[in-house]
């Protein structure tokens, strides 16, 4: 099945301080902050929404299509890592003057992020061609990225008929409630954490009854407590994959997506697609940085397997 996978492409940069920020910032003196913080080099790591997604999907077999703009000027190291993955480019979109978007998080020991975020290149609609796409072999992922993508493809897919996942996550904010019920209507799946899922109703007032109205299914993400699955029919409540350490939970929401993904394309259920989210999940929460685990088909499966039978 052809898999697309629309959202960002972005360098994870992350800086580590040897201290705590506490300790250098004056609560009565915050409204003239000025701090330098010295920090112990920095660890360059690929990220974005969807190279999160497709590099998971890429251990499970898969071989997605990313739809994603990149930066001409920083690209070549993530371009190298996706053809050692086996993922085609063609669908990035390169702007020549641009840098790749980039995260810059300073952690200190306490884990307290302090993050500044460039969109570069992200700025950028990826141009996908819609053409050759047909609905019966296709199953799409609308992460957040350019906020033009989001809207344009989700209407584009509703259009065609093709399956949709649809994930505005951190993007939430940027769209009207208008907007924003306009994408979800007719997703095959809205997939939120808890906190999100609330910014929705929010933002767009609508209840979960009436999102559910609009989206064949709702997946509510819980972290350590696992996931809901919400269907016309039926409420579940999932339990998490046991984990053997919690290091690191950015990217395991991607990681899960990535799961539920394969699931979906191999024609299982929602619910056992949504535990092989929690499976995928596992792996990326041992792991610093979005892209750093990794697992063999076999090895999934056998966790997958000691985790829900």
């Amino acid at each position: 099945m052809n898999i697309l996978v629309s959202g960002s492409i972005a360098y994870d940069r992350i800086m580590p301080f040897p201290g705590r920020f506490a300790d250098h910032i004056m609560p009565d003196k915050i409204h003239i902050l000025n701090v330098c913080f010295l920090v112990n080099g920095v660890n360059e790591k690929f990220g974005g929404t969807a190279g999160n997604i497709a590099y998971s999907l890429s251990l499970l077999g898969e071989k997605p299509q990313i739809l994603a703009a990149a930066g001409g000027k920083d690209f070549g190291s993530y371009e190298q890592w996706l053809r050692k993955l086996g993922l085609a480019q063609e669908t990035i979109r390169i702007i020549p003057d641009e840098l790749t978007a980039s995260a810059y998080i300073t952690t200190d020991q306490s884990d307290n992020q302090i993050t500044g975020f460039n969109p570069a290149a992200m700025n950028h609609s990826s141009n996908f061609d819609f053409s050759n796409i047909s609905p019966d072999d296709t199953l799409s992922v609308v992460a957040p990225g350019n906020l033009d993508d989001m809207y344009n493809y989700s209407r584009m897919y509703r259009e065609k008929g093709v399956r949709y996942i649809f994930d505005p996550g951190q993007n939430i904010p940027a769209f009207s409630g208008e907007k924003m019920l306009e994408m979800l209507t007719g997703a095959d799946i809205l997939i939120s954490n808890d906190y999100e899922l609330e910014m929705i109703m929010k933002n767009t007032g609508a209840d979960r009854d009436e999102l559910l109205r609009r989206a064949g299914t709702i997946i509510t993400t819980l972290g350590e407590n696992g996931c809901i699955v919400l269907r016309p029919e039926a409420e579940n409540r999932l339990p998490a994959a046991k984990v053997s350490a919690v290091v690191d939970p950015t990217g395991a929401g991607d990681a899960f997506r990535a799961g539920l993904v394969k699931g979906l394309v191999n024609g299982r259920s929602v619910n056992d697609a949504a535990k092989m989210g929690m499976t995928s999940a596992a792996y990326a929460v041992e792991h610093h940085g979005t892209q750093e685990h990794s697992f063999s088909q076999d090895a999934f499966w056998s966790r997958y397997n000691e985790n829900y039978g």
